[in-house]
């Protein structure tokens, strides 16, 4: 292959956990060079079998509504077509015309404004914080308010209306269960624990949840969390969905916008900013999950011979013998095995005196020390 000027994740292999528009995130992922691993984490119910919505729309319909609640633009979307599936929209876009709407965000109140609705009020913040307080600053005691909610209940949200005396009628629009097949979600996470995958995106909080649960269930629960707390780079797309990781003490990153193009600027910033770098006879070296880039340009390694580079990175500058390298590589060998996986390091690397001999001892990297030298 021949070098070219590295895109931002190009080296890098990130897992997708998404079940909706998972395949929008991959292609914004993979357009900036990444690896994509896909492993949904759940999958959703399809909308006109789903019980639990159909019961809920006739609890709404029941009864005068004094407030509506609309937190998403798919979800709110996505009931309005069942609710026409089923013969029930006319009333209940009747139903919610008597009533306040309240919307999260612009396009929650886009969504409103394309059934033939107007918003009474939407929070500048699009935060559920502060559209909770709105509700609860204008009285909420005796009233009846429907909350439209998207895969994930907001427990906290819901209780805080009811002990200010609210009846509260949820809406579950999109409700997710775990996969089907969980092959893939467990390969994620043999991946996240062998090293092989440099972060894990998320856009949801039942993903979270999903993954974590099964993780349990395989037992490798407190691996899978020290993963991500050290080495694995974790990504929600808002602080909704970090909430299962902040339950387990589990660290993740969020753009300031929950939305998928900040999900991946974020991964765009934040993963080279990870990457080993270091001055190497003459050459900027940047170690990436899956390559190096060597002044700028890209530059595949193979596990092997990655394996080897992060041992001499580790130790840069200082020799690290022939049968700790032995070890690093896959399978049994002798030292011949270290001299083909360094020959190969150099190799991929496009430049012999990255790696240097030292002989009857090992090898090094020969690291320039000084202000532009080293780590940096």
């Amino acid at each position: 292959m021949t070098p070219t000027t590295a895109p931002p994740l190009a080296g890098f292999t990130i897992g997708v956990t998404a079940a909706r528009r998972a395949d929008e995130l991959i292609a914004l992922l993979e357009r900036r060079g990444a690896t994509v691993v896909h492993a949904p984490a759940i999958r959703i119910v399809p909308l006109p079998d789903d019980a639990e919505l159909l019961a809920a729309t006739r609890a709404v319909l029941a009864d005068a509504v004094d407030a509506v609640v609309v937190t998403t633009a798919i979800g709110f979307r996505g009931w309005l077509e069942a609710a026409e599936g089923w013969g029930l929209a006319g009333a209940l876009l009747d139903r919610m015309s008597r009533a306040a709407v309240l919307t999260r965000g612009p396009k929650a109140k886009g969504a409103v404004r394309a059934a033939g609705l107007v918003e009474d009020w939407s929070p500048g913040s699009e935060s559920n914080a502060e559209l909770l307080r709105h509700l609860i600053d204008r009285g909420v005691n005796g009233k009846r308010i429907v909350v439209q909610l998207h895969g994930e209940p907001l427990p906290g949200f819901v209780d805080a209306l009811r002990s200010a005396g609210a009846e509260v009628v949820e809406v579950p629009v999109y409700r997710w269960v775990p996969p089907a097949n969980t092959d893939p979600l467990d390969r994620l996470v043999d991946g996240v624990l062998g090293g092989a995958v440099d972060a894990v995106t998320f856009t949801s909080a039942p993903a979270v949840s999903s993954m974590l649960a099964r993780a349990k269930a395989n037992g490798r629960h407190d691996e899978l969390c020290a993963a991500l707390r050290d080495d694995v780079f974790a990504a929600c797309v808002g602080p909704v969905c970090a909430a299962p990781f902040e339950a387990v003490g589990v660290p993740s990153s969020r753009p300031e916008r929950a939305r998928i193009g900040g999900l991946v600027r974020l991964l765009a910033e934040q993963l080279p900013a990870r990457a080993q770098r270091l001055r190497v006879a003459g050459r900027r070296l940047e170690i990436r999950g899956r390559a190096v880039l060597v002044d700028g340009r890209f530059r595949p390694v193979a596990p092997a011979q990655m394996s080897v580079l992060r041992l001499l990175a580790e130790d840069a500058g200082r020799v690290v013998p022939r049968d700790r390298l032995l070890r690093a590589l896959p399978g049994t060998g002798d030292g011949h095995a270290v001299e083909t996986a360094i020959g190969r390091l150099r190799t991929a690397l496009g430049e012999p005196r990255l790696v240097q001999t030292v002989v009857k001892r090992g090898y090094r990297l020969p690291v320039e020390t000084g202000p532009n030298g080293g780590a940096g």
